[in-house]
């Protein structure tokens, strides 16, 4: 049998929110690929279904070591948390083939969506992404300081509403409380700031704050920022942007 890699991700955390091709990509496979704790999250398979964990900061190395497994005829899955796409594993695994055996471009390579944690976010407060929005990891382990601040700035100036992934972690404490900083140089003091934890798990837990007011403080990785537009609007305890402009 020839050998395939499909990259998956488990969904933001609840089992119902993981989608029924992750699901069945995971029980077809003979080996499953990824971070220790994403792994964790998926019950024991079959007896002769391996499992490869690896440390969280080895994404190239964990790709190819999944393609090297799939050239040599297994069904490998690799294994994201949210959405394999967004800030995740299958960007790594298109980068090691880019750069790695020849071979692997003929390889059965698959990518089946799942629920970011953006989304997932979102759908714990309203609808903040009713609007146009972004994304932007401010983890500087992958890009420099000096560029997440420009995108900032950026996605500021042109009013986005701003998902923020990797707001802050035991290395990185600062980074977040300088991103409000810059933030509130362009956008008004009262914008809508919504700090979800866990969304879409059990443990979801939701500051909801003004950008003049937000505390940095009350993140840390598990943790997804959204940063409202002029647009965004706060209606009870739901917080939503229209997709009309035409209504502000």
């Amino acid at each position: 049998m020839s050998g395939s890699l499909t990259v998956v991700g488990t969904g933001p955390g609840k089992a119902d929110l993981m989608t029924p091709a992750t699901r069945a990509a995971l029980d077809r496979a003979s080996d499953l690929v990824g971070y220790g704790p994403y792994l964790d999250r998926i019950p024991p398979g079959r007896a002769d279904q391996q499992r490869h964990a690896s440390d969280n900061r080895v994404e190239l190395d964990r790709a190819r070591h999944a393609l090297s497994l799939a050239a040599a005829g297994r069904q490998v899955v690799v294994v994201s948390g949210g959405d394999p796409g967004v800030f995740a594993m299958a960007s790594a695994v298109f980068e090691a083939v880019e750069a790695g055996d020849p071979a692997w471009r003929t390889l059965d390579i698959r990518v089946e969506p799942g629920v970011t944690a953006m989304l997932a976010a979102a759908a714990e407060v309203g609808a903040p992404l009713g609007g146009d929005f972004c994304a932007i990891s401010l983890s500087d382990n992958l890009k420099d300081w000096s560029t997440i601040e420009r995108r900032l700035k950026a996605a500021a100036e042109a009013d986005f509403v701003i998902a923020l992934y990797n707001p802050a972690s035991k290395a990185r404490p600062h980074q977040l409380g300088k991103a409000l900083d810059l933030l509130r140089q362009v956008k008004s003091g009262a914008t809508p700031v919504l700090f979800v934890r866990a969304a879409g798990t059990a443990e979801t837990k939701v500051v909801a704050a003004t950008l003049a007011m937000a505390d940095a403080s009350v993140a840390d990785m598990r943790t997804l920022v959204i940063v409202g537009a002029s647009t965004t609007r706060t209606v009870g305890r739901w917080v939503y942007t229209p997709r009309s402009e035409r209504l502000t």
